[in-house]
């Protein structure tokens, strides 16, 4: 376990295991570092695998004030981490929030990504006014009920009953972090981050001129994400996109096999084009 600093001197929590070349684990709103425990163990036979836990997120810091929360901190933090690790190129692995800036960095930063996967991205791109309005909504019960409260939620959102069905260990795991994390860090993360991030089509002409290897994961039940994921295999010059059967948002916890195998022979795939 270490930790870095990012640009604004917030502490970041990050895990790594393994050795080869670095492969960065980027969480969700609901996760944790601990969401990729099952893809670090099969990747770091073969890669360097480290995992954070975004500002917010004990044990990362969690400052006090909304304003210190935004993708762009989100993406300063990732770059944080990787210069704090010393990590010169790597792959990027995101799902859903860590997926949305994990794409900034690699907009911002391309020379520095090998590959990026993008899971369970664009929420809230086909309706950005519910999306936002829903950000608050999140924010105002975790001040008044606090991480149970929107555990209970989140549990019952159609996007992820699946995870309960199929993976009860994984939804139990996925409770018992949503339960210790922070009623402050998720509200200031859901104002910050979720309810000012931008729609993913605002960004269309950077993306079109965007020269790193793509794999998009998105599960044919997560609706806010299917478009979304759709129009980056289009607009993207090297995108490949997989779609998931009977799978909701969470397709690494959900079909963690299947999801292995499909990323780890992209790395490997996207390592031999780039050497």
């Amino acid at each position: 376990m270490k930790s870095v600093r990012s640009a604004d001197g917030t502490r970041i929590h990050c895990e790594e295991s393994g050795a080869g070349t670095p492969v960065v684990f980027v969480h969700e709103y609901g996760g944790s570092c601990r969401s990729f425990d099952l893809q670090v163990a099969a990747f770091r036979q073969r890669f360097r695998c480290v995992a954070f836990n975004a500002r917010g997120y004990p044990p990362s810091a969690i400052p006090p004030t909304v304003d210190s929360y935004s993708q762009d901190h989100a993406v300063a933090d990732i770059a944080a981490v990787m210069d704090g690790l010393g990590l010169d190129r790597v792959h990027l692995v995101g799902v859903s929030m860590g997926a949305a800036s994990t794409l900034q960095y690699s907009l911002r930063e391309p020379a520095r990504v090998v590959s990026a996967t993008l899971v369970g991205i664009g929420s809230g791109s086909d309706d950005p006014s519910t999306f936002r309005a829903n950000a608050e909504a999140n924010a105002k019960l975790l001040e008044s009920r606090g991480m149970a409260a929107l555990l209970a939620q989140m549990s019952e959102s159609p996007t992820r009953r699946r995870l309960k069905d199929k993976n009860p260990p994984e939804f139990r795991r996925f409770s018992e972090q949503m339960l210790a994390m922070s009623p402050l860090g998720h509200g200031n993360t859901s104002r910050g981050v979720q309810g000012r991030r931008p729609t993913l089509y605002v960004h269309e002409k950077r993306l079109a001129a965007l020269r790193v290897p793509v794999l998009v994961v998105v599960g044919d039940e997560d609706e806010p994400c299917r478009k979304p994921s759709e129009f980056l295999e289009r607009v993207l010059p090297d995108a490949r996109l997989r779609v998931f059967p009977q799978t909701g948002h969470c397709v690494n916890l959900e079909n963690p096999e299947e999801f292995n195998s499909l990323c780890l022979a992209f790395l490997d795939e996207t390592a031999v084009a780039r050497a």
